[in-house]
């Protein structure tokens, strides 16, 4: 079992940056593909991007060259860096964890960038 909760979320104006981070507790973090989704009102939840346990990223074409995923395994926490931030980037974010058939969820964090 992994609890997650992930924090940084907030209002950002347009152009802007936010790091949003998703610490997990329980055992075995480091073996967990760690990833981030979100979900806009109104729309399906979608991948913003992941990272495998041994490091390697694989992120959205709408997110490519302003998003950056990492992780530190020694702390259990997951980080997206998200810069130039545009108002289609607004949505709830979630962390995940997934190993084979094992799936957990986040809570969520809001994300609304608006002038």
């Amino acid at each position: 079992q992994v609890k997650l909760v992930e924090s940084g979320g907030g209002l950002v104006q347009p152009g802007g940056s936010l790091r949003l981070s998703c610490a997990a507790s329980g055992t075995g973090f480091s073996i967990y593909t760690m990833g981030w989704y979100r979900q806009a009102p109104g729309k399906q939840r979608e991948l913003v991007a992941t990272i495998t346990s041994d490091g390697s990223t694989n992120c959205a074409n709408s997110v490519k060259g302003r998003f950056t995923i990492s992780r530190d395994n020694a702390k259990a926490t997951v980080y997206l860096q998200m810069n130039s931030l545009k108002p289609e980037d607004t949505a709830v974010y979630y962390c995940n964890a997934h190993y084979v058939y094992l799936d957990f969820w986040g809570q969520g964090t809001q994300v609304t960038v608006s002038s």
